[in-house]
């Protein structure tokens, strides 16, 4: 129990941090576990100690999610760490899956490169079929590293992740030849993990490298704001929706002035929902005139302006980014993104489990319905000193929220074109803990898949301007008011294995474990073991 928790730990940790010793961590963070594990005797044992880690895992890392709940609905910390608790064996299977794996491999007489591969695979593999609720994976902490990230391009971040994986096996099973034989027995386990990180950190370089040599287009000057305003219901409850509304807007408005005194500036983003009513299909009266302030104000800035507000066709409504241009004085949208991947509970209900008297026992149901899929948007930018026909094109691939942690959707978006990938989000409701952290986390990681520069904006961080590396090149903090300003390139030619073949590693994980757990039964049946 000790190692178990003391592994989770370490995972948060992991989690939480993005700097060299972290990674290093992550590299041995497991072995404990696997060390432990392998001194179990029976799969019943095996399975029991993947559940115990599962619980141990969820808790440690999660358990910040419990206390944003908590904010978000008002019920006790308590009763969602106790959910969570019992949740974790859906959302971490891949330790009971690895242990048992793991350990019918040894049971029936298999080699440690067996032991080793097994592992990893079978962890990987579980993954892919059950995806995690905030893409949590533990090739997450590989940011860290310039170099080592950079292999996301060929695998996705899974790839990461069965390295991880992969080299904690080894530190397991050099461990236990080193008990046994001595320092020569280890010497085999150690180089194979030196050499597996060898192979990713020079390809990171030799990525790197390339893409600096690249000849870059012309670059465009955005504006992100950030603006650390939160709570919209609240503050509607406390102060009148009217004025909150305005309090918004002119905040906003506010933040864009350091951008817009910009003469170069070319494009100005705001958050998820900075709007908290529909745009263009206004409500009221009221509504109206706070959207015909929008378009006046985006007609005086001269600039385009992406922001987040809802959007409604007569029936339902979606979380949605608008885009407007100053073009006839903006006084219709450029192109309307509706959100994909609407969380759980709070942005959608399920069909089969929404009814009456469950949104009468949880009022703060969500509502929303989810878009029709990643969307392309051709916008003509430039700054307001050049001529109209000096301008170029960008292909903008609008990303809200959740959206992010789904790698399929900046793919798709890329093969159909997209050079610029914009991410629009609402954070505040993770209240505490490395929750932003972790959203960030995922969204750099899709701009290193497909080598597209991205523009994150957040109402209270983290906002965010991330290159084709990975690299944040600019930020704006958790609680943090501020007006980002930073020059682009849009890549428009450079493709990756993973946008071309989706996360074929998953496909080979499955594989693998699945001929090694067949081959290893065949050999105990030759043996003669029963």
């Amino acid at each position: 129990m000790t190692v178990v928790a003391g592994g989770a730990a370490a995972a948060f940790a992991l989690y939480s941090r993005a700097a060299w010793p972290w990674v290093g961590l992550g590299f041995v963070a497991l072995a404990p576990w696997l060390v432990a594990l392998d001194r179990v005797a029976t799969l019943r044992g095996a399975f029991a100690a993947g559940l115990v880690m599962a619980v141990a895992f969820e808790l440690a890392v999660f358990g910040w999610f419990a206390l944003a709940i908590t904010d978000y609905t008002g019920a006790p910390a308590l009763v969602h760490l106790a959910v969570l608790a019992l949740a974790s064996p859906a959302l971490q299977p891949q330790f009971m899956t690895a242990a048992l794996a793991r350990s019918f491999v040894r049971r029936n007489g298999g080699g440690s490169l067996a032991v080793v591969l097994v592992t990893a695979a079978t962890y990987v593999a579980t993954e892919a079929v059950a995806p995690k609720l905030f893409g949590d994976t533990l090739g997450y902490p590989l940011y860290g590293s310039v170099w080592l990230r950079q292999g996301a391009d060929v695998t996705g971040v899974p790839g990461l992740t069965f390295v991880i994986v992969l080299v904690n096996a080894c530190v397991a099973a050099a461990v236990q030849a080193y008990r046994r034989r001595g320092v020569r027995e280890a010497i085999l386990p150690v180089g194979v993990a030196v050499a597996v990180v060898g192979v990713l950190a020079s390809y990171g370089a030799w990525r790197c490298h390339m893409l600096a040599r690249r000849p870059s287009g012309a670059g465009i000057t955005v504006g992100l704001v950030q603006a650390d305003l939160d709570h919209y219901d609240r503050m509607a409850a406390d102060i009148g929706r009217f004025e909150t509304v305005r309090l918004i807007l002119d905040q906003h408005v506010e933040r864009s002035a350091p951008a817009l005194a910009r003469d170069d500036l070319a494009l100005l983003v705001w958050p998820e929902t900075v709007y908290p009513t529909t745009f263009g299909k206004p409500k009221s009266d009221d509504g109206a005139a706070f959207d015909r302030e929008i378009v006046d104000f985006v007609a005086r800035a001269g600039v385009p302006l992406i922001f987040g507000a809802y959007d409604t066709d007569g029936e339902a409504e979606f979380n949605a980014a608008f885009f407007l241009t100053p073009d006839a004085g903006g006084a219709h949208p450029l192109a309307i993104y509706r959100k994909t991947r609407l969380f759980p509970l709070t942005e959608r209900v399920p069909a089969f489990l929404d009814s009456a008297w469950l949104r009468r026992a949880m009022p703060w149901l969500g509502t929303w319905r989810a878009g029709e899929g990643a969307k392309v948007v051709p916008m003509t930018v430039g700054a307001r000193t050049v001529a109209a026909s000096s301008r170029q094109t960008i292909h903008v691939v609008p990303l809200i929220c959740y959206d992010v942690l789904d790698p399929e959707l900046a793919r798709a978006a890329v093969r159909a074109g997209a050079d610029v990938i914009v991410t629009l989000s609402n954070d505040s409701w993770f209240a505490v803990g490395p929750g932003p952290q972790l959203h960030m986390l995922g969204a750099a990681f899709r701009s290193i898949e497909t080598r597209r520069p991205q523009l994150r904006a957040t109402n209270t961080g983290i906002s965010a301007v991330i290159d084709a590396t990975g690299t944040v090149t600019a930020s704006a903090g958790v609680d943090a008011r501020a007006t980002l300003i930073e020059t682009i390139v849009p890549e428009r030619d450079v493709t990756t294995m993973v946008v071309r073949f989706g996360e074929w590693i998953n496909a080979v994980a499955a594989l693998w474990a699945a001929s090694i757990l067949v081959a290893n039964r065949i050999q105990r049946r030759n043996r003669g073991i029963s």
